[in-house]
């Protein structure tokens, strides 16, 4: 293999590549043909990983970790049955009255577009907002159509959602109580060098990230929400919760904002003006004043890299790999800085005192 070792480094990159794109071709159908467990799978290992600093905490009351982990996940599903009973008849009834309002909301909006048109004829201003009006509007009724057709189609597959929740469920429970054993024999697999320093950065970024969102998510959804009440936009309790929702992924805000600043401006173009004015103001606040501090420990990306984790992940793995593209995107960075860095060299061992004795200093030397 000396020769081998002797190739410039372009010509065995090029043979290593065809060889590793085959293996990355051969993993993604293995993953496509398994995707419903593999998510399944997924999904449980997230929620596991949430659920078990709780876990911890309860643990040091000297519960046991099974009676902890039942608590937890009983306290869960009492928090999100509560949050679904206060927060899902409110928000259907709202989603239905935004759906018999776009229509006027639509009409609303041609209206503007007309007086400015209007206003922009008698200043000779050489735009035309007649044609884009139209356009704008026919494509806005073929959306809302599609959307429509979408959400009923989705009703048959009900059933299999819920059973796919309680595998995830029961998942969830057996890695809380046997994960970590789990994960050391995957992880003995690892060189030892991957296992030592692998292993600490890929749970500190999946924290970091998972932790900071949440939170972010939470305290932009209560924000919103009351600020959107507080200025008296209409469904301002659906459009606040889909900006928290939307804060969970990467530029998810700002994609929110404004799809919510336009359907507001159909309705008044000055209500919308205060809509991304005040959602702005938040949302800068929240993400430069709050989320760095909450968020510090993670490796950030280049905005540019993110995007492209967010398009492969949803490629590869749909909404599941939308969640999870960034910290896993940032785990490899982690990884491969930690492993280019050189070890520090060790530190010389100092001299005996008899040694440093029997070598004689200048200034002994100079008095001779």
């Amino acid at each position: 293999m000396d020769w081998f070792n002797r190739l410039p480094r372009w010509i065995t990159w090029g043979l290593a590549l065809p060889i590793l794109a085959l293996n990355g071709w051969v993993a993604l159908q293995i993953f496509a043909y398994f995707r419903s467990q593999l998510t399944i799978f997924l999904t449980a290992t997230l929620l596991s990983f949430l659920l078990n600093y709780p876990v911890q905490w309860l643990s040091r009351f000297r519960l046991r970790r099974s009676l902890a982990i039942l608590l937890v996940l009983l306290g869960s599903i009492s928090v999100l049955g509560v949050m679904g009973v206060l927060l899902v008849p409110p928000l259907v009834a709202q989603i239905n009255d935004l759906t018999g309002r776009l229509p006027s909301w639509l009409d609303s909006g041609m209206a503007q577009m007309n007086a400015l048109q209007t206003w922009a004829v008698e200043l000779n201003l050489p735009i035309d907002l007649a044609s884009l009006a139209t356009q704008l509007q026919t494509k806005l009724t073929t959306q809302l159509q599609s959307v429509s057709a979408s959400v009923l189609g989705l009703l048959p597959d009900a059933i299999g959602s819920v059973v796919d929740l309680g595998l995830t469920v029961v998942l969830t429970f057996y890695l809380l109580l046997h994960g970590e054993r789990l994960w050391d024999g995957i992880f003995q697999w690892l060189p030892q060098e991957w296992n030592t320093h692998a292993r600490p950065l890929v749970r500190k970024n999946f924290q970091n990230y998972f932790l900071g969102q949440i939170t972010v998510a939470l305290l932009m959804g209560t924000a919103m929400t009351l600020a959107f009440l507080l200025i008296r936009v209409p469904f301002g309790l659906l459009f606040g919760i889909a900006v928290g929702v939307m804060a969970i992924f990467p530029f998810g805000p700002a994609l929110s904002i404004t799809i919510i600043s336009f359907l507001t401006a159909l309705k008044s173009i000055w209500l919308g003006v205060r809509v991304v004015t005040v959602a702005a103001v938040i949302d800068q606040v929240v993400e430069n004043a709050i989320a760095p501090q909450l968020i510090g420990g993670f490796v950030g990306l280049n905005p540019v890299w993110i995007l492209v984790s967010l398009l492969l992940g949803t490629k590869i793995a749909g909404f599941l790999g939308l969640i999870v593209a960034v910290p896993v995107a940032s785990s490899v960075k982690s990884i491969f800085e930690d492993l280019r860095v050189p070890p520090s060299p060790p530190e010389a061992e100092p001299e005996s005192e008899s040694e440093a004795e029997s070598v004689p200093d200048s200034t002994t030397l100079a008095s001779v």
